[in-house]
């Protein structure tokens, strides 16, 4: 009965795709066509996840009032709106097409906002078994999307020529375009009765709630500072070209982001969850030192590209953890959830954009590799803060998914 539906959240996390990483792809345009500074391009960053974050936070009680497909139609809609903006920006304001850019931002991450709030949700709604692999599945859908935002852009650089930038924007809100008429007609399952669900105060009271909402904060920041940075890092630090630096960097840290959360999909049992995380993070430790500390670009390119496994569980294995322990909560666990998720993914990016520019200042030889060494401390804060999640489920009896020992998701 839900099979169009799942589809449909499929493609609307390939959507969501598009919004965080179409943008990154044009950087370097932008940085060449409109001589914009690198925390310039790390404010596009920062303003499309908190303009996510605020469309998370404001409709919670809204979606929970009206339901679903008002606002999972609006969502698709936003982001054709914002990505025509975006391709018409040289023609409204060609003296200072950046505000422009900065409008189109807003209204697409708007959209993708909302997307962010409702598609797990709706998943989580669905009736059925082994919701763990559903939703890491369904976040593997962002990765193989970011894939194809890649190749299909890149391709589209190559063909068109980089000053023809703007037609790659209306051509992918024809994706966004087909999903608003799906999810204008796909069925979706009820959300938790009102009388049924866990309030935002019990959420925001309870300590483990606290520590996963920490969690899916730098956990964010981990994954997303790589996908957004790795194109100009391979472009800029090691002289390759826009084609080159795309195919190599993001493509394969995006193969290795859905390979990791495709092996948790088929494999993973509910006690692995926090297992897979505290590994992942370990190797995401890694893989940043060695990304900021290696002499050799290639080395630091690789490191770039392996990080993609380590961080592929910390969002979807943040949200299994607080779904988990809270199975009846209403969207508001879900729009904390990315909202903090959100401001990770805004502050981290930025933060190594900041960071970049003052080693600029200063003369350093290899600036943007020093922002990313200056955001090792991410990951840090997510192997602490994962073991205190994992005091705080000793303490009451749970295992690694969250749940109590000897039941299941469903049971719960």
């Amino acid at each position: 009965m839900y099979k169009g539906t799942i589809i449909a959240t499929y493609i609307g996390n390939f959507v969501g795709a598009l919004v965080t990483n179409l943008p990154p792809l044009l950087f370097v345009i932008f940085m060449n066509s409109y001589h914009l500074s690198y925390e310039q391009i790390g404010r596009l960053v920062l303003i499309n996840f908190f303009t996510q974050i605020i469309a998370d936070l404001a409709n919670a009680k809204a979606v929970d009032k009206f339901g679903v497909r008002p606002f999972i139609t609006a969502g698709h809609a936003l982001v054709v709106f914002g990505f025509i903006i975006l391709s018409i920006s040289p023609i409204i304001f060609p003296s200072n097409p950046y505000a422009v850019i900065i409008i189109a931002t807003i209204i697409f991450s708007y959209g993708g906002g909302l997307l962010e709030l409702l598609l797990s949700a709706i998943v989580g709604a669905i009736p059925g078994d082994e919701k763990i692999k559903a939703m890491s599945l369904l976040h593997s859908f962002y990765a193989w999307g970011f894939i194809a935002v890649i190749l299909v852009t890149t391709l589209l650089i190559t063909v068109l020529g980089p000053e023809n930038w703007y037609f790659i924007p209306l051509i992918w809100a024809i994706v966004p375009l087909i999903n608003f008429i799906l999810f204008l007609k796909v069925p979706l399952a009820p959300m938790v009765h009102h009388d049924k669900r866990v309030k935002s105060r019990t959420l925001l009271s309870s300590p483990f709630f606290l520590l996963v909402l920490m969690g899916i904060l730098v956990g964010g920041a981990s994954e997303v500072i790589i996908s957004q940075w790795t194109s100009t890092f391979a472009e800029n630090a090691l002289g390759l070209s826009k084609a080159t630096g795309n195919l190599i960097g993001l493509v394969f840290f995006a193969f290795f982001l859905g390979v990791g959360r495709l092996i948790f999909g088929h494999y993973g049992k509910d006690q692995h969850v926090w297992l897979f995380m505290f590994y992942g993070t370990i190797l995401t430790i890694g893989c940043y030192l060695v990304a900021g500390l290696s002499p050799w670009p290639i080395v630091s390119l690789l490191a770039c590209i392996l990080s993609g496994l380590g961080v592929s569980l910390l969002w979807p294995g943040s949200i299994v953890l607080a779904h988990a322990r809270f199975p009846h909560a209403s969207a508001a666990l879900f729009a904390l959830l990315a909202a903090a998720g959100d401001t990770g993914a805004a502050l981290g990016p930025y933060s190594v954009g900041v960071v970049t520019d003052i080693s600029i200042a200063h003369g350093i030889t290899a600036p943007l590799q020093m922002g990313i060494l200056s955001a090792t401390i991410f990951p840090i804060i997510m192997l602490i803060t994962l073991l205190f999640i994992k005091r705080n489920q000793t303490a009451t009896g749970l295992d690694g998914s969250g749940l109590s020992r000897g039941s299941s998701l469903t049971e719960r």
